[in-house]
């Protein structure tokens, strides 16, 4: 199927019908408690699984493309066109009762981000972009990204237990924000790697970093941003793809100051 940019807008509007139904459920559900058990102490609710279900639904009706979720996988990543939905993004928020979580859904094509939605229920807040087009929230046109300082740049991170091991142990993720924290205006951690790439995008936060690798918390930020004008790589500086082990976001000027100071920090494997 090609897609021009009239067709992206299409979708990108089929969606946003199909996720403002998928808010009420959301928002009625908060503070649902854990039903399944995932690796290390990361759970799903009742409620993650059901909004999946009716937004795969929905979606595979209206615009005939498969979609991968991150409860219940689906159609391959790897597909010429798929859409990737986190039905909740920062669970552990959801289940505290805290407001923020996201519904995330982006669509890729040929595993490049191409258009992002990024709901945030509990605030009523909605944030759509097709790459090449500018980000809107609630509808209205946002502004690209204007140029910034680290100094002057409030910068969200991922959350971490200085003992984890993995990719980027906790240590390591320690000694990014140390020095990270020299650097910017203020650090922020909001449990949802989501929210941070879409206020990156709109330009409330300066920058943001994900010591993650899973596609659906990153497939939707990672098009808002792009749309804004802003740049999306992982922690070594290649250009993020669904591959990535990792997310690095920002108003180019900011991406590239706490890019130095990555790699100053020395490789995860050192940690």
């Amino acid at each position: 199927m090609a897609l021009d940019d009239a067709d992206l807008r299409a979708l990108v509007a089929e969606a946003s019908v199909i996720l403002d139904a998928a808010a009420t459920p959301f928002v009625a559900g908060r503070g649902a408690q854990s039903a399944v058990a995932k690796l290390g102490n990361d759970f799903a609710t009742e409620v993650d699984l059901a909004i999946e279900r009716q937004v795969v639904q929905a979606l595979e009706t209206a615009t005939g493309i498969g979609v991968h979720g991150e409860e219940f996988g689906g159609a391959p990543v790897d597909s010429h066109l798929v859409w990737v939905l986190d039905p909740i993004d920062g669970t552990f928020n959801y289940a505290a009762g805290l407001p923020t979580a996201a519904i995330l859904l982006g669509l890729l094509r040929d595993g490049v981000p191409v258009a992002g939605l990024t709901w945030l229920p509990f605030n009523d807040v909605r944030y759509t972009a097709v790459v090449g087009e500018p980000l809107y929230a609630n509808g209205v046109a946002q502004p690209p990204l204007k140029a910034a300082e680290l100094s002057d740049s409030i910068v969200g991170v991922g959350t971490f237990n200085v003992d984890s091991r993995g990719t980027f142990p906790g240590r390591y993720r320690v000694a990014v924000l140390e020095q990270l924290s020299r650097k910017c205006s203020r650090i922020r951690m909001h449990g949802s790697t989501g929210i941070d790439l879409a206020y990156t995008g709109a330009g409330v936060l300066g920058g943001a970093i994900s010591f993650g690798h899973h596609v659906w918390d990153h497939a939707a930020g990672v098009a808002l941003v792009r749309a804004a004008g802003g740049v999306v790589t992982d922690l070594a500086g290649v250009d993020w793809t669904p591959a990535s082990k990792s997310a690095l976001a920002g108003e180019p000027g900011v991406h590239a100051r706490i890019l130095e100071i990555a790699a100053a920090i020395g490789s995860p494997e050192e940690y």
